[in-house]
């Protein structure tokens, strides 16, 4: 039985590698047990944060498997997976994935359009995986900005709601103007939108947006929880812990996930720095003094949100 996809925070979850390249299952049950501590509203797993272009298929699914069963069924699993070019090769991922017990499999935007050819091909090949896929798989979908950024038109997004399918919305727009559009468009519906982008997490939830699925929730989930949570009881110190989150944010530039895994060792979930991304050694002292520092911060703003609850 599917859980509700629920309002709040949705961190983008890392997958964590052993020294030899292998992923590390044991790690990413930590990392599973570390959101439920911070209180994160649900997770998603199997998404580039996850570097699921990296994974194979086999990789994707036990990872998918490991995060549903780490999470003993308290708060929804959204997985996507979703990497291949080929319709028939995604509809195999979709359906070996989806059988792990995830809440929702998200569909990634621009495998229906590889060439930004525009709505027309979209539908068209949307169409196709959807009606060779279990009806009754809840669905999401992800403008994830590999190899393009396809962000969604008005059109898909109301195709999306009238088709009664989709549940989940990770919003990649980075546009404040275009947030409050979909926000409004989506009122009164089951299809909820989660805003990635750190910097317009306060707007885009002030015009009705669900919540956050993005980077920032693998360094400090328990600010955005707060802010998720708070941002109506207590709208000036919303402000300033907007301010703080998307001051932070700028570390999105530096080499991520490697610098989320430094800051997953400085905060008590051990894991090696290895990514089949990117090469660790790139990962500087400069930068591995910001995250320390970053980690000072947001304790004490942790410490100060205590008496705003």
């Amino acid at each position: 039985m599917y859980k509700n996809i629920v309002n709040g925070v949705y961190p983008t979850m890392i997958t964590p590698f052993t020294a030899d390249g292998m992923v590390d299952y044991e790690a990413a049950n930590r990392i599973v047990k570390w959101y439920l501590e911070h209180n994160c509203d649900g997770i998603f797993a199997v998404c580039q944060s996850s570097e699921m272009f990296f994974l194979s298929l086999d990789e994707r699914i036990k990872l998918a498997k490991t995060v549903v069963e780490a999470a003993e069924g308290k708060i929804p699993v959204v997985a996507s997976g979703h990497c291949s070019d080929s319709l028939d090769e995604q509809i195999k991922e979709i359906t070996e994935i989806s059988k792990t017990g995830i809440d929702a499999f998200v569909l990634v935007s621009n495998r229906f359009d590889m060439h930004n050819w525009g709505d027309e091909e979209w539908f068209k090949n949307a169409k196709y995986v959807l009606d060779r896929i279990d009806p009754n798989l809840p669905l999401g979908i992800y403008e994830c900005p590999t190899p393009y950024k396809r962000l969604l038109s008005d059109d898909i997004i109301k195709w999306c709601v009238e088709s009664g399918r989709f549940k989940f919305i990770k919003d990649t727009c980075c546009d404040p103007d275009l947030l409050v559009k979909r926000a409004d468009m989506l009122k009164g519906t089951d299809l909820k939108l989660f805003n990635a982008n750190a910097q317009t997490t306060l707007h885009s939830l002030k015009a009705g947006c669900a919540g956050y699925s993005g980077i920032m929730a693998n360094f400090h989930p328990d600010v955005v929880v707060w802010l998720c949570k708070n941002y109506e009881k207590y709208p000036e110190v919303a402000e300033r812990v907007q301010e703080f989150f998307s001051m932070y944010a700028f570390t999105e530039c530096m080499h991520y996930p490697i610098t989320a895994k430094y800051h997953m060792n400085l905060v008590g979930v051990p894991m090696e720095l290895d990514t089949r991304w990117k090469n660790k050694k790139e990962c500087t002292e400069y930068e591995k003094m910001v995250i320390r520092q970053g980690v000072s911060f947001e304790n004490y703003v942790i410490d100060l949100l205590k008496e705003y609850k």
